[in-house]
């Protein structure tokens, strides 16, 4: 009863809806006359406790923590130069979510990016700021459960590996070489007239 479909109790895993979980126990429950073996999965931040059958965690995509490499591809896209489609902003929050959802490390890696905003740029309207900080608190979590580290640890991490990011550091440069008034780029500032970056993202 201690292991089952790889996984094993007090084992820190990610569950996509909800971020990193740690597996309390594996255990029977009768339900309808049928045996059925469940994960005990508790999120500690979110004070909530799910049962998982463990015939199914593949189907709901849980899976192991990222290894060391993995996440340092994750701070690695962090310092690239955001890309924001010039398409309506429900579509975009839409395709962010569904990244946030999809426990893929580095695709979340791309949101918290995509949605960065340093003190210099334009506000974030709520909605952004609300994907922002879901897409950096799962993030932080998964980062400082593989390095063994707290979450402003690895917030601090993340944020240092922003401010590497080209939008930042060329942010003036590219305010004087620009229309003049880099208020008023908002979405499009992150493209730079550049299509080539809007072709990827559709590929």
């Amino acid at each position: 009863m201690t292991q089952r479909q790889g996984f094993k109790a007090n084992e820190f895993v990610v569950y996509p809806a909800h971020g990193v979980g740690q597996i309390l126990a594996i255990e029977e429950q009768e339900i309808a006359g049928a045996k059925l073996e469940l994960f005990v999965i508790n999120f500690i931040k979110d004070k909530m406790t799910l049962r998982v059958p463990t015939a199914k965690v593949a189907n709901v995509g849980m899976r192991k923590l990222s290894e060391p490499a993995l996440v340092k591809k994750a701070l690695e896209t962090l310092k690239g130069r955001a890309r924001v489609k010039r398409t309506m902003w429900s579509r975009r929050a839409q395709e962010y979510e569904a990244k946030i959802n999809s426990g893929d490390i580095v695709a979340i890696a791309e949101v918290v990016r995509d949605l960065y905003r340093s003190e210099s740029q334009p506000e974030q309207s709520y909605s952004e700021r609300q994907l922002y900080e879901a897409a950096l608190d799962r993030l932080s979590r998964e980062i400082a459960v593989v390095q063994h580290s707290t979450e402003t640890e690895a917030i601090k991490e993340i944020e240092a590996q922003l401010a590497k990011s080209p939008r930042r550091t060329n942010a003036k440069a590219e305010a004087t070489e620009g229309e003049g008034d880099a208020d008023n780029e908002s979405d499009a500032d992150d493209t730079d007239g550049d299509d080539s970056t809007v072709a990827d993202e559709a590929a």
